[in-house]
């Protein structure tokens, strides 16, 4: 007889809850009465430090006018794809914004930046193509590789002479190595200017993943290619999501014209979905604006970073060493990660654990993740905590 999919499928749910592996969907809820970094689980409330909006964009007031004021004008939602009708002014405008921004000739936007990573690999790359990548790259790049059916590669982890030996694995083929710019789960910064130049010195084409470092890192908030010096010349693919430091939804590839024309007629997920709707669009484009001109929210949110690392130094915490927004405990075992958020609940935080397979067997973590809206109270607060929950 054939396997039973939804048997097999509850066998496998099985195995996880037995690892303690099993992912919960918690519903929490804003805060709305409350300024700074609040949501309320189960009538409780607790002092977020698990959100991705690091500059405190995603409630600003000028974005949720521009956000009513577009919806009033256009509506909700695009109605069709992009190349069916979809493709608005004020999506336009955004691409048009971004591109200026980031100093690329052209940008394309993608509903989310999972898709946009699934599009981009599994447009440029074919059968017989190489594809190198970082083993802790997040998984859409891994998953896009796969989707193009090319021969996937992976090196330790930031190791640029390992790439080198992987790409020389096969010399004679088209090749591209993706890396996120900043790492989701470690929080550290990837060699981009080494590996950079090694694509430059080996034929191959080079990709950023700089969903967490556009925004956040950079004079003007360029992200991780700003902090290395790179632009267009050295990394010809960029990708960025909308929906982190900019606090709104949705992701972008960035590149020559000749790039941006091909993914239109390749990347799938851009040409059957629907377009991200206009007045998301519009409301980004005063988030960009934010983001570029509000030093004092990088300097703020730079200042808790550094007070973080700090005070975690101070209370032999085992922090990992990231200088980015994501701060890491590593915990060790699922259980004991599990428990630790439990107790951090228990004292007013939200702070979730991560566990295999988003990381490693045995490097179960607590992912913190700071934000301009945390007061200099809160953050010593939180480091009280957790001492005394990690003791």
């Amino acid at each position: 007889m054939r396997p039973d999919l939804l048997q097999r499928l509850a066998a496998r749910q099985r195995e996880r809850a037995a690892a303690q592996l099993l992912r919960r969907l918690r519903v929490l809820d804003v805060d709305a009465g409350a300024e700074g970094a609040w949501v309320v689980d189960a009538g409780r409330r607790l002092l977020d430090f698990a959100s991705n909006d690091y500059l405190g964009l995603a409630r600003h007031p000028a974005l949720v006018e521009a956000l009513g004021r577009a919806a009033r004008t256009c509506g909700v939602g695009a109605g069709a794809a992009h190349l069916l009708g979809g493709h608005r002014a004020e999506h336009e405008a955004l691409e048009a914004r971004l591109a200026q921004w980031l100093g690329r000739d052209r940008v394309l936007l993608f509903s989310t930046g999972y898709m946009a990573n699934l599009g981009v690999l599994a447009g440029l790359l074919e059968r017989d193509d190489l594809c190198v990548q970082d083993k802790l790259n997040h998984a859409s790049l891994i998953d896009g590789a796969r989707l193009a059916g090319c021969t996937l590669r992976r090196y330790r982890h930031a190791d640029v002479e390992g790439a080198a030996r992987q790409l020389d694995a096969q010399p004679q083929a088209a090749a591209l190595l993706a890396s996120d710019g900043v790492f989701s789960m470690d929080g550290d910064l990837a060699p981009l200017a080494e590996l950079a130049q090694l694509c430059t010195n080996r034929g191959a084409l080079c990709m950023v993943d700089d969903a967490h470092g556009l925004g956040v890192l950079g004079h003007d908030g360029g992200g991780s290619l700003a902090v290395a010096g790179l632009g267009q010349r050295e990394v010809p693919v960029l990708m960025g999501t909308l929906g982190k430091a900019l606090g709104t939804f949705g992701a972008f590839v960035a590149g020559s014209a000749g790039l941006i024309e091909g993914l239109v007629q390749q990347a799938r997920p851009f040409v059957y979905t629907t377009a991200l709707p206009p007045a998301l669009a519009a409301a980004t484009c005063v988030a960009v604006d934010l983001a570029r001109g509000d030093a004092a929210r990088r300097a703020t949110l730079a200042a808790r970073i550094a007070q973080f690392r700090a005070g975690a130094h101070a209370r032999g915490l085992p922090v990992l060493d990231s200088s980015s927004a994501i701060q890491p405990l590593r915990v060790g075992g699922s259980a004991a990660a599990l428990a630790a958020s439990a107790r951090l609940r228990e004292a007013g935080f939200h702070v979730p654990a991560v566990r295999p397979p988003t990381v490693p067997q045995g490097q179960a973590r607590l992912r913190i993740t700071l934000s301009a809206l945390h007061a200099p109270t809160q953050v010593e607060q939180l480091l009280d905590a957790l001492r005394s929950v990690l003791a």
